[in-house]
């Protein structure tokens, strides 16, 4: 097949990577998925190797090209996993594992950020506190933990800028992603010297900054060889992966709001100004179309289902598994589940959360306990809903993306928990989708991010709030949020 235009969108998931071949008026011609392993050498730790994440984008990309004329793909996009740690030496070899974003050893780096150079300074500096899965606690853990590891750092990347360096030779990064290291001023979109002296590195280490949608570079002769691409692909900064899915849904614009159910769960927030949640609950970060967005993240969304059906009950069949949660048990679960498998992010920003059942009795119900997990999830959303509709945000509907996305009745207790309408989007492709479009903007199909939005995305239906299953969640959400607060203290004890 050839003669049209074609661009690759590539999404770095946790768990895999999807790449996508696009054509030029946003019809996805092929996609494929390749999986790679996640290493946990510790409680709480979370590592991949940056090579498997090369070897699966590379089998993956020649895979995607068999049956098309390679010479007609025109640029590549890619929308990665954010946070991860990739520390390369003098010869931009990787030094050791990426600690990733979901990793929880960085408690003690995290705590002396919040309390020793403040919250307050850290909110100056980069518009946001330190979160354990953020890079610079990693970076600190790194210092004081490997510091042989540590002096042989030349240069630190993301996990898609590793890509993106293996695809073009350039150490490069956007704003999107760089937002989310606390070592970038967020406010002047540059490197904050500040923080990363408090790091102990220096600004050479760190990669060049760009728009999500600029070109950083064409394929290096290396990688074409090896891809069978044409030397003229223009290569897309690229963005964070829930930027990145944001443009993918077309969430732009003022108030836009996008919510993703993946391995985490995020709500998302355009803006066309920048702004801080002021108690710093949620993120305020650079967005992908140039602008800015805020951000709430939880760590365990769409895997706190996997895991209870994979680990505990020993099935995949998830559809199944829910098939007996009928409207008429929406809001009257007497089982409650806290989804902190990994600790927590937004909005409580605790390392230290585990995940609860709570209010299980003698005729507690299989289908009871996977309700429960449903619901903690969408409860924990509404947790970050709740501080932006404190600081007057007006969020009346959402877009709704992610695998937990597919689930119908998912989105209906997402919909009635929040009480807002929820806009199915038509191409359900998230990061990798957001990624081909910004390999369209950077290639010159596009004048903006906003404009290819709106050229290329339409929503295929709208789930409506029920009024009295949403009033019945009012009741139980008041009781979920009740119990973290009670089991606070207790979790420390527990580890």
């Amino acid at each position: 097949m050839t003669g049209t235009k074609k661009y690759i969108g590539i999404d770095l998931g946790t768990s895999s990577v999807k790449i996508l071949l696009v054509d030029e008026a946003g019809v996805i011609l092929k996609s494929v998925t390749k999986d790679y392993p996640i290493s946990y050498p510790h409680p709480g730790w979370s590592e991949q190797e940056p090579a498997d994440w090369w070897q699966a984008c590379c089998a993956g990309i020649k895979e995607l090209l068999a049956g098309f004329d390679a010479s007609d793909v025109r640029g590549i996009g890619c929308g990665g996993q954010m946070h991860g740690l990739v520390a390369l030496d003098s010869n931009d070899d990787v030094i050791r594992p990426a600690i990733l974003w979901n990793d929880g050893r960085t408690a003690e780096e995290t705590a002396w950020l919040n309390e020793e150079i403040g919250k307050e300074k850290l909110s100056q500096l980069t518009a946001n506190i330190a979160f354990a899965g953020f890079t610079a606690p990693k970076i600190l853990w790194m210092k004081k933990n490997e510091p042989d590891n540590f002096a042989r750092i030349a240069k630190i990347m993301l996990p898609k800028d590793y890509i993106n360096y293996k695809l073009t030779g350039v150490h490069a990064c956007d704003y999107s992603d760089a937002s989310g290291m606390l070592l970038l001023d967020v406010a002047h979109k540059c490197w904050s010297d500040e923080m990363l002296a408090i790091c102990g590195i220096d600004s050479s280490v760190m990669p060049e900054l760009y728009e999500s949608f600029e070109c950083v570079g064409t394929v290096c002769p290396e990688a074409a060889e090896l891809l069978g691409l044409p030397l003229d692909v223009k290569v897309a900064a690229g963005a964070g992966d829930n930027a990145a899915a944001a443009v993918g849904t077309g969430t732009v614009g003022d108030g836009a709001c996008n919510i993703s159910l993946g391995t985490s769960g995020t709500i998302f927030i355009s803006s066309d100004s920048f702004g801080v949640d002021p108690n710093n609950a949620l993120h305020s970060f650079a967005h992908a179309n140039g602008k800015y967005h805020l951000m709430g993240c939880m760590l365990s969304a769409a895997s706190c289902n996997m895991w209870l059906c994979d680990e505990i009950l020993k099935t995949q069949d998830y559809a199944g598994e829910q098939k007996d949660i009928t409207d008429d048990k929406l809001g009257n679960n007497h089982v409650f589940f806290l989804p902190y498998l990994m600790g927590e992010r937004s909005p409580i920003n605790d390392t230290d959360a585990r995940g609860t059942f709570t209010g299980l009795s003698i005729d507690t119900t299989r289908s009871d306990m996977v309700q429960a997990v449903l619901e903690g999830v969408a409860f924990a959303i509404r947790d970050s809903f709740e501080v932006a509709l404190s600081l007057g945000l007006d969020i009346s509907r959402s877009k709704i993306c992610g695998g937990g996305a597919r689930s119908p009745l998912w989105c209906r207790m997402m919909a009635n928990i929040l009480n807002i309408s929820l806009d199915i989007p038509k191409t359900e492709e998230g990061p990798g989708f957001g990624g081909a479009m910004l390999a369209m903007v950077c290639c010159g199909e596009f004048e903006s991010v906003d404009a290819c939005a709106d050229a290329l995305l339409s929503v295929t239906e709208t789930i409506e709030p029920d009024p009295l299953i949403a009033a019945r969640y009012e009741s139980q959400y008041q009781k979920f949020r009740r119990i973290y607060p009670a089991l606070k203290g207790v979790f420390p004890q527990l580890l």
